[in-house]
């Protein structure tokens, strides 16, 4: 986990490279890590999340995301999520939604993240 200020805002961002992400209890120790690094957003690579993230039916995605809700932490989910989101349409009608808010998003990668984030002109 890196963590940097971004226009105000400290992200704590997850490598690309480790075991997958899907229960509660790796949301809740990505949690207690945010936590005491003081950041309030952490922003985590697709390719870390399993499969079953991307099933809703599996209800991986709603207890893990649940969460970083509970305690306030802001996520993003950073990645080509395409493939899982043209498959499945209420996966593809929660991401939309995810992304009107302002607690969960799903963003390509870095740069959508930081435009995201950035203050308004």
């Amino acid at each position: 986990m890196i963590v940097y200020n971004l226009h105000g805002q400290r992200v704590a961002e997850i490598g690309p490279r480790g075991a997958p992400l899907e229960s509660e209890r790796d949301a809740t120790e990505l949690i207690a890590e945010a936590i005491s690094s003081d950041a309030g957003f952490v922003a985590i690579p697709a390719e870390r999340l399993s499969h079953d993230f991307f099933q809703l039916n599996s209800r991986k995605a709603g207890e893990f995301i649940q969460k970083f809700v509970n305690y306030r932490l802001r996520l993003a989910i950073l990645g080509d999520i395409s493939a899982h989101v043209e498959s499945s349409e209420p996966l593809a009608a929660f991401v939309r939604e995810s992304n009107r808010g302002k607690s969960v998003w799903f963003v390509r990668d870095s740069d959508e993240l930081h435009a995201r984030l950035a203050p308004a002109k």
